[in-house]
């Protein structure tokens, strides 16, 4: 029997959940329909060139024009650059997308030192001039070539070797190769959040102006005579979003459209897909709450930690110093996996010494003492919010943005990325959960967990520096999982549900995105 009080409370509840429902399956719906559409008038068909999966994008109703092989950059993959793939194929333009070995399907690990220009960058370099060979045939043998971050570099570097190359587009480039003549008709496109970037876009343009100072929106020489520079900066964008953004596609249709005498009528049908992604995973994230109330309680009671501010800090700052010193030191290189091999170790230490310093907490012994660490409860509420993350977020992922499926060769590094973000997220939760846990303790650890990474960066530059480029992408997971974890807490009360599952789903996002290097 309900108590009086009882039953409006969970009758607004449930009209909470039910206008929850709602709202996702409708952001769901629009966003998948929006990105099913956005090929429309373009035939696709996905090709291996050799081992390398590649997908060429035509126009349906138009003859061959030039190509455009695109390049995606670390730790990305062709699904990466869709959004410029199909936005060229709809102005008329055939659009060639591949994987680079060790990335997205591709079989093949990434060879060559990556420190060296004679190692990796000769890899990557010969394996977009093989793809070029294939591609060339398939348009009216006019070629260009778009790079993003570590593709911008291979890109001009191509270009420079490949004389009849009719324009090169290089998104938030990095490339020391840029001279005043080559390569030729080069834009650069950079985020506007880009800082870094925007001043070595500027850098590589004064080589071609001097002395005049050069400036972002104009175009400098004469593209129908290949010696044109340009810079444009894309608004409100860092260096993910760059690749969705339609100030980018804009600029890429018009620059190619010059270089090649392209007369257009009317302005570029532009697919910038990236709000439909962002409102196609706001619907999952919104779809989690209901789905999450429905789950088991595992504890009778809010179980964790339950730390104050006052005893919160120690094990919060200390992890957060402590674990890039010490990984200064320990070996951190024994995956063959470009730099995630150190995320997962980052992930280890951080967590055994947040768990050593929750250790010193008689409070957390005597509550861990008592708490049912295992039960089938805990198992089939853990099994239902892997399953949910799976099916909701993984596929989507994987069609939309970038390659999410690990193929044979990566399941073992998932299972050892495993070991590092389990250790993590289980120290991490228990000391952020709990009755009387300090309001903000959760989100204060994501950021004290960023510092640590930070600290470990600058301490490793050369090495690390790949993990100032995956930062945002880490701390979008962290917003998005912490949703989940804060809506699974509230419905089982035991933080492990979360932490298990939040461990899966980072160690698969490391594993399956992460390059794969040879030996």
């Amino acid at each position: 029997m309900l108590h009086g009080d009882a039953l409006p409370i969970l009758c607004g509840r449930m009209r909470t959940n039910l206008l929850f429902v709602l709202v996702a399956v409708s952001c769901i719906g629009s966003a998948l329909w929006h990105l099913h559409t956005a090929s429309a008038g373009v035939v696709i068909r996905s090709v291996e060139i050799g081992a390398t999966p590649a997908t060429i994008f035509r126009p349906a109703t138009r003859a061959a024009g030039p190509v455009v092989v695109i390049a995606h950059g670390f730790a990305g993959s062709q699904q990466l650059m869709q959004s410029f793939a199909l936005t060229l194929a709809r102005n008329g333009y055939t659009a060639v997308t591949f994987d680079f070995p060790g990335h997205g399907r591709n079989p093949a690990p990434l060879t060559g030192s990556i420190t060296e220009t004679s190692g990796a960058t000769r890899t990557l370099t010969d394996e977009l001039a093989r793809v070029a060979r294939y591609a060339r045939p398939l348009g009216d043998g006019r070629l260009a070539v778009l790079g993003h971050s570590m593709a911008s570099d291979i890109v001009v570097r191509f270009a420079e070797a490949t004389p009849d190359v009719g324009a090169t587009i290089a998104v938030s480039m990095f490339s020391p190769a840029v001279t005043a003549t080559e390569p030729a008709n080069l834009l650069v496109i950079v985020g506007d959040w880009e800082g870094m970037l925007k001043k070595e876009a500027l850098r590589a343009e004064s080589l071609a102006t001097a002395p005049a100072t050069a400036r972002p929106g104009v175009t400098y020489g004469d593209p129908a005579k290949g010696v044109a520079r340009r810079v444009a900066f894309s608004p409100h964008v860092e260096h993910a979003s760059v690749l969705f953004s339609e100030t980018s596609m804009r600029e890429a249709v018009a620059w190619l459209d010059r270089s090649f005498g392209v007369a257009r009528s009317g302005p570029p049908l532009v697919q910038a897909r990236g709000p439909w992604i962002l409102l196609l995973i706001a619907g999952v994230v919104l779809l989690a709450r209901p789905l999450a109330a429905t789950l088991p309680a595992v504890a009778h009671v809010p179980i964790g930690a339950g730390l104050g501010w006052p005893k919160l800090w120690m094990p919060m700052v200390v992890p957060m110093i402590v674990t890039p010193l010490l990984l200064r030191i320990l070996p951190t290189h024994f995956l063959p996996v470009l730099v995630g091999d150190y995320l997962a170790a980052h992930f280890a230490v951080y967590g055994v010494m947040t768990a050593l310093c929750l250790a010193w907490s008689q409070r957390h012994q005597r509550a861990l003492a008592r708490t049912p660490i295992a039960s089938f409860g805990l198992f089939k509420a853990t099994l239902a919010v892997i399953l949910f993350g799976f099916i909701a977020l993984v596929w989507p992922i994987d069609r939309y943005v970038t390659a999410f499926f690990p193929g044979p060769e990566r399941v073992l590094l998932v299972l050892a990325m495993l070991v590092g973000t389990l250790a993590f997220f289980l120290g991490d939760e228990w000391l952020t959960r709990g009755a009387g846990a300090a309001r903000g303790a959760y989100v204060a650890s994501k950021f004290a967990f960023l510092i640590s990474l930070a600290i470990a960066v600058a301490l490793d530059l050369e090495r690390l520096f790949f993990l100032i480029i995956i930062v945002p992408v880490i701390a979008l997971f962290f917003i998005v999982y912490g949703l989940f974890s804060h809506w699974v807490y509230r419905g089982t009360r035991h933080p492990f549900v979360a932490a298990i599952a939040n461990g899966v789903a980072f160690a698969w996002a490391i594993g399956v995105t992460f390059p794969l290097l040879a030996g």
